[in-house]
């Protein structure tokens, strides 16, 4: 079976384990597909670049980290400027544009404003990394929306529900809009 391999990269504190968490657990708990999540950390837990995997399949998966990327999701210049080079050859790159200036790749290279989308349509930065989420969603439907709204749902706390689903709901619909 093929698997689908992700790779985001942010600085440390922009939330992209939680969206590799998130897209794990709604691919494995809520659609029955297998899933692997593996990260790693900069030199300083906050604002170091950090690395996200994750391996979603509908078969067997026996390595835990992604050696070459079908979706690069970069939120940081320097995360970009270390990881791009995982991309498969004709990949989907999406990148925020407030954050990172993609090089030229030989990849689908998407620019998407999700933080500046968040901030005007929500007012709260905190849920930028659910927006994230919807995005890939939106773009390359890689879970249901149902999924990950369970996830959200389950994992993170109550008063913050209404909040994070409107973040994913916007992020849907700006990876639609560019897709």
């Amino acid at each position: 079976m093929e698997s689908t391999g992700i790779v985001f990269t942010a600085s440390g504190g922009q939330g992209v384990i939680t969206t590799a968490i998130i897209l794990a657990r709604a691919a494995t708990i809520f659609e029955g597909k297998n899933a692997i999540q593996s990260q790693s950390y900069g030199a300083a837990a906050r604002g170091g670049a950090t690395r996200a995997d994750i391996l979603i399949s509908e078969g067997n998966l026996y390595y835990p980290k992604v050696e070459k990327a079908d979706v690069f999701v970069a939120l940081m210049q320097e995360g970009y400027d270390k990881y791009a080079s995982v991309i498969k050859p004709g990949g989907l790159m999406i990148v925020d544009p407030r954050y990172v200036t993609p090089g030229n790749m030989n990849a689908k290279i998407v620019e998407l404003p999700m933080y500046d989308t968040v901030v005007k349509e929500i007012g709260k930065p905190i849920v930028y990394s659910v927006c994230v989420v919807g995005a890939l969603i939106g773009m390359t439907g890689i879970c249901k929306p149902e999924s990950a709204i369970s996830v959200i749902e389950d994992a993170m706390p109550p008063a913050f529900f209404d909040l994070n689903k409107k973040a994913l709901e916007v992020g849907i619909t700006l990876g639609k809009d560019a897709a």
